[in-house]
């Protein structure tokens, strides 16, 4: 039948059919074979770009002692082989600075870089700028320099533009622990400090220590390292700016000019009167030398705080044995207050004056009152001049 013809094949077609199957057998074989012998050499001799990639990952995260190197290191050899830089070591070495910058091994806590946010905002010491730093790290250190004076000196505006630098870490409030809460303790007046990172200067500002008698001994007892600043101003205007603030506040006070004399006729100054005694520098001083040598000691004029920031900016950052980072550029000035802000504070982006505490209007004050007042601080200005070594053109 037409079937069976089709269906039986001829001696010669059973032959040819019979040789292909071998060779098929003998084609699968030898591919078997040779996929079995592919897969044992690469367990054997890793291929060059593994290899590579592996001796890149060891040289970063070192010996594979944790689960998270061994995970690590899987991870950076499989980014090597999809990237193709583990064949080229100058290749594989520019990758793994790029990867040593971001990832590191610790047993006990992880290590963050500062982002460039950070470090903008001054949070972060440049020092430490694109260095590891564990977090948390830091500690709480008694302050290295105090501003002690003096009211109504300038002394905030000098804190917060101190503050832009890096290297400085300061109490915002006024703590007053040498003049009144100094039965707290060293431990108590440490604890309001923030913590600092090595190289960091912490800083405290109460104005009230310059004419505080016991200050000086207290400080001493704490250390005589203590670096000491002083802010001061012509103390005519000085006394005005105390009267104007305690006016703010108490606004049934009397004149300046009845607390200004103990008798007006016969032109007496109250030298009791703490607006007035605050600027008397030259007998304020004569207790502080008592305790530490002059060149422990700087003077910033207030006046030139406000007419030249950076120059006297400069000079607290060489006293402090700082780098001049504050300059020109972190400053305008604000012509409705009067004297220069901050165009970036601390931790932010935006410009900064101080509050509306500061630079308030003073009241008018009789001439001839002032000129008195003039004639009485002559003396003592010449003599804190002489002590001081500096001439802060009060009297002109």
């Amino acid at each position: 039948m037409a079937f069976s013809r089709i269906t039986k094949l001829d001696p010669p077609c059973r032959g040819i059919f019979r040789k292909a199957a071998v060779m098929l057998c003998t084609l699968l074989t030898s591919l078997f074979l040779l996929h079995c012998l592919t897969d044992r050499c690469s367990t054997t001799s890793p291929s060059p770009v593994k290899a590579s990639s592996e001796r890149a990952a060891v040289a970063l995260f070192g010996d594979a002692r944790s689960l998270r190197t061994k995970r690590l290191m899987y991870e950076w050899s499989q980014t090597l082989e999809l990237t193709g830089y583990g064949g080229d070591d100058r290749r594989s070495s520019r990758l793994l600075e790029d990867k040593r910058r971001q990832v590191v091994e610790l047993p006990e806590e992880p290590l963050v870089l500062p982002s460039p946010d950070v470090v903008a905002s001054r949070k972060v010491s440049p020092r430490f700028a694109g260095k590891l730093s564990p977090l948390g790290e830091g500690s709480k250190k008694l302050p290295q320099a105090l501003i002690i004076g003096v009211k109504k000196g300038g002394t905030r505006a000098l804190l917060e533009f101190l503050r832009v630098h890096p290297d400085i870490r300061a109490v915002g409030a006024e703590p007053h622990f040498f003049d009144r809460d100094f039965g707290n303790g060293l431990e108590w007046y440490r604890d309001l400090m923030p913590k600092t990172l090595e190289g960091q200067i912490t800083m405290e500002k109460t104005p009230s220590y310059f004419v505080t008698r016991e200050a000086p001994a207290r400080i001493s007892a704490m250390s005589r390292d203590t670096k000491l600043i002083v802010v001061v101003r012509d103390p005519v205007t000085r006394a005005i700016s105390d009267y104007t603030q305690t006016l703010s506040k108490k606004p049934d006070i009397p004149s300046f000019e009845s607390l200004t004399f103990k008798n007006r006729t016969t032109g007496l100054i109250d030298t009791s009167w703490s607006a007035i005694q605050i600027g008397i520098y030259a007998k304020h001083l004569d207790n502080w030398l008592q305790y530490f040598p002059m060149d422990q000691i700087l003077f910033v004029s207030g006046e030139r705080l406000i007419s030249d920031p950076a120059g006297e900016l400069g000079r607290v950052q060489d006293f402090l044995g700082l780098k001049r980072i504050i300059t020109d550029k972190h400053f305008y000035f604000n012509q409705t207050k009067g004297f220069p802000c901050l165009k970036k504070a601390e931790g932010s982006s935006k410009p900064h004056c101080l509050g509306k505490t500061k630079g308030r209007t003073h009241p008018n004050i009789d001439p001839e009152v002032v000129q008195r007042l003039r004639d009485f601080y002559r003396p003592f200005n010449m003599k804190f001049y002489q002590m001081t070594g500096q001439f802060f053109a009060w009297d002109d």
